[in-house]
C-alpha cells in the first residue's frame, strides 16, 4: 500500500461535518487512492510521497452528474440563431441524430475521450454520460458502449425525442423492448425527456411507460422534466423514486412540495439557460424549502457546449440567487447524491481521494474570477 501526503493546502474544503468550515493551511493523506487523513499541516504525518500545493485552495472533485457527450456533429448555427431570438423545443436533436449516427466508432471516441479530458482540466473527477444521439437499437448500444469505456455513470436515454417517421406509440415499444434490453448491460440509469411542451418529448404517461419498465429491468431512475413548461416530470419522479429530476425551471408550489419530502435531487443546468436565453430556475426556491440541489453541465451540442462546472458555479452564484458555498456543495457533494454515491463529492476519510486543486486562495474564486482557468483535476 502507497500512501501520498498533499500538504501546502491554503483552503480546504471537506464537507466534513466534523470541521466548522473551510480548514486553513491543510494538508490530506490519501492511501491507494483513498482520503485516510484530513487535518492542519503542522499534524500531518508521513507518508511515502510528497506534493506542494504551494498555498492553493482544495476542493472535493466536482462531480458533474448531467452530460451528452457522445455525439457528431455541431450546431453553432443553431445557437446563433437563438441568440438572435429564436425559442429552443427540441427540434435542433435530430440534426445530431443523424451525424452520430453517420459516425465511426472512433470519431465519436476521439471526441468523447477529448471532452471527458477537457472537463478534467477544469477540476471534474465524477462524470455522468448519456446516449440518446441514435434513438435506434443499434446505436443506442453503441453510444453506452463507449460511454461505459470513459465513466461508470452511464445513463440509457433512448427516450430523448421521437424520431421523425416513426410512430410515437410504435418508438415506446421499442424503447421499453428491445432498446432497453440491448443497452441494459452498458447503463447504470435510465432518463426520459418528459416535457409537454416539445411536440419531441414524451408526455406524463408515456414517461411513467419508460421508467417502470426501466426500473423493473434493474435501472436506477433520472428524468429531464420542467424545462419549457410546467408539466408532471418532478411529480413522476418522486413518486417513482428517482435519484435526480433535471432542469427544474418550471416548478409548482406542489412540485417544491415533492421534492422537499423525498430523497429525489433537483439538478440545475444554469449552463442551458445561458446558451438559449431562457428563463433560471429559481434556486433559491428549492433550497429554502430544503430541497437537495446539485449542479450540472448538461454539456451538449445543442443546448449548452460547455464541459465547465466552474462556470455553472459562477451562473448559479450570479444569476439563481446561491451563495458560492451553496453552488460548490450542489456541484460536488449535490452531484454525489443525484448518482447515489458516497464515495465522492466531499473529502471525509473512506472518501475516493478526488480533489480540484484551484489556482486561487479560495473557493469564493470558483464565482469571483468566472472564466478563469483556475480549477484542475487531481486523482491520487
Amino acid at each position: 500500500m502507497t500512501s501520498h501526503l498533499v500538504t501546502g493546502i491554503g483552503e480546504l474544503v471537506t464537507h466534513d461535518p466534523r470541521f466548522d468550515g473551510p480548514l486553513l493551511d491543510a494538508a490530506l493523506v490519501a492511501q491507494d487512492g483513498v482520503v485516510v487523513w484530513v487535518g492542519p499541516a503542522s499534524g500531518q504525518p508521513a507518508a511515502d510521497t510528497r506534493t506542494d500545493l504551494g498555498g492553493a485552495a482544495v476542493v472535493p472533485g466536482f462531480v458533474d452528474s448531467h452530460t451528452h457527450l457522445v455525439f457528431a456533429g455541431d450546431r453553432a448555427a443553431e445557437f446563433e440563431a437563438r441568440m438572435a431570438g429564436q425559442t429552443y423545443t427540441g427540434g435542433g436533436i435530430a440534426t445530431t441524430v443523424a451525424a452520430t449516427r453517420a459516425a465511426s466508432d472512433d470519431d465519436l471516441r476521439r471526441r468523447l475521450v477529448a471532452l471527458v479530458a477537457e472537463a478534467r482540466a477544469q477540476g471534474t473527477t465524477t462524470i455522468e454520460v448519456k446516449s440518446g444521439y441514435a434513438l435506434d437499437v443499434a446505436g443506442e448500444e453503441r453510444l453506452l458502449r463507449l460511454a461505459r469505456e470513459v465513466t461508470t455513470e452511464t445513463t440509457f436515454l433512448g427516450a430523448h425525442v421521437v424520431p421523425p417517421g416513426i410512430d410515437r406509440a410504435d418508438y415506446l415499444a421499442l424503447v421499453t423492448g428491445p432498446m432497453l434490453a440491448a443497452c441494459l448491460p452498458h447503463a447504470r440509469w435510465a432518463d426520459v425527456f418528459c416535457e409537454p411542451g416539445s411536440p419531441l418529448a414524451f408526455d406524463g404517461d408515456e414517461a411513467r411507460s419508460v421508467l417502470v419498465a426501466a426500473r423493473e429491468a434493474g435501472l436506477g431512475l433520472r428524468v429531464h422534466s420542467n424545462q419549457l413548461t410546467p408539466g408532471p416530470g418532478v411529480r413522476l419522479a418522486v413518486e417513482l423514486g428517482a435519484a435526480s429530476v433535471d432542469h427544474c425551471t418550471y416548478l409548482s408550489g406542489s412540485d417544491v412540495d415533492a421534492l422537499a419530502g423525498s430523497d429525489t435531487v433537483a439538478t440545475l443546468l444554469p449552463g442551458v439557460e445561458f446558451s438559449t436565453r431562457s428563463p433560471y430556475p429559481d434556486a433559491r426556491r428549492l433550497l429554502d424549502a430544503g430541497v437537495e440541489v446539485a449542479l450540472a453541465s448538461d454539456c451538449n451540442p445543442g443546448t449548452c457546449f460547455s464541459t465547465s462546472m466552474p462556470l455553472m458555479i459562477a451562473l448559479a452564484v450570479r444569476e439563481m440567487r446561491m451563495t458560492v458555498a451553496e453552488a460548490l456543495r450542489a456541484a460536488t457533494l449535490g452531484g454525489a447524491h443525484a448518482l447515489r454515491r458516497d464515495d465522492v463529492g466531499h473529502l471525509h476519510l473512506g472518501a475516493r481521494a478526488d480533489l480540484a486543486v484551484l489556482d486561487a486562495p479560495s473557493y469564493r474564486h470558483l464565482a469571483y474570477r468566472p472564466g478563469v482557468p483556475i480549477a484542475r483535476g487531481l486523482s491520487l
